[in-house]
């Protein structure tokens, strides 16, 4: 067990195929952990979790804990670490609210839905954005974007019954599932094909899909295909229509109504809001 002393405020996001801190570890700052992409085990205390795309951890200060990637494969996160110290001088007359309660109830794993990952995902754009290119007022503008985030974590964890997808109620076919929607999502994925695909019935299928990831079969799904569309939008070309058929939706509606519920735009205008703030736009923006 190693202990690591924490940063004021640090955030970054990266790929990677392993964890830079494969040892059990502890550190004297607070942690958030969110997956982009990927599968992997988070180990917290003595319970161990399985995180898919679009989970989210909170881990407390002095707490123990430990990422495995038994899988090997790539995997991409956002791991935000910083000291109760960076948010104290945020209200004159201290928090209006204890956004810090959320790293103390014993929940660290946070179940969002669709919407709320897109939120949490726009936050964090912004705060490495900040983070990164420090603009005038940054300190005050990442303080600010901190407090909303932890203050989202707040009220989902005061909704939530405490159920928790555990790895040792997992189902061992779980990460061969994932696994194929993120090497497959790109094709035509039913329940019905996967369910015969590993030998287990439709709503069983479901049932456990969910148990074992915290959303269901068609979230999760969504949520791997806007990911990799964001990516094309940002780096290629290609129209929006293509890009909706490369990333396996069969209608530019539903392609158009998924990703604004994911990112809170549309294709077109995350697109445009990318590239301008890159300082140019790709060839073909329709």
């Amino acid at each position: 067990m190693e202990f690591y002393e924490a940063s004021r405020f640090y955030i970054d996001r990266e790929r990677k195929k392993r964890s830079s801190m494969p040892s059990r570890h502890y550190h004297n700052g607070y942690e958030i952990f969110y997956l982009v992409s990927g599968d992997i085990c988070y180990f917290i205390g003595d319970r161990a979790y399985q995180a898919v795309s679009g989970a989210l951890f909170v881990i407390d200060m002095n707490e123990i804990h430990k990422l495995v990637n038994a899988g090997g494969a790539s995997f991409e996160r956002v791991t935000l670490e910083f000291k109760k110290e960076f948010l104290d001088d945020l209200f004159a007359g201290g928090m209006p609210v204890d956004v810090m309660s959320v790293f103390s109830r014993g929940l660290p794993f946070i179940k969002l839905s669709v919407q709320e990952r897109g939120l949490v995902e726009r936050l964090f754009d912004h705060m490495i954005r900040e983070f990164t290119e420090k603009p005038e007022g940054y300190e005050s503008c990442l303080k600010t974007l901190l407090y909303q985030l932890l203050l989202l974590i707040r009220r989902k964890t005061n909704a939530v019954s405490g159920e928790q997808p555990l790895v040792h109620s997992v189902r061992n076919k779980t990460f061969e599932i994932v696994d194929y929607i993120n090497r497959h999502y790109q094709d035509k994925l039913t329940i019905a094909d996967m369910a015969r695909r590993y030998g287990i019935s439709p709503s069983y299928f479901c049932k456990t899909f969910r148990q074992s990831t915290g959303y269901t079969f068609t979230e999760y799904v969504n949520h791997v295909r806007i990911k990799e569309a964001k990516g094309l939008l940002m780096t290629g070309n290609d129209k929006v229509a293509a890009v909706a058929g490369q990333v396996g939706f069969e209608s530019l509606t539903h392609f158009g109504r998924v990703f604004k519920e994911v990112t809170g735009m549309s294709p077109l205008k995350y697109r445009r809001q990318y590239c301008s703030i890159r300082g140019g736009l790709p060839g073909s923006m329709s």
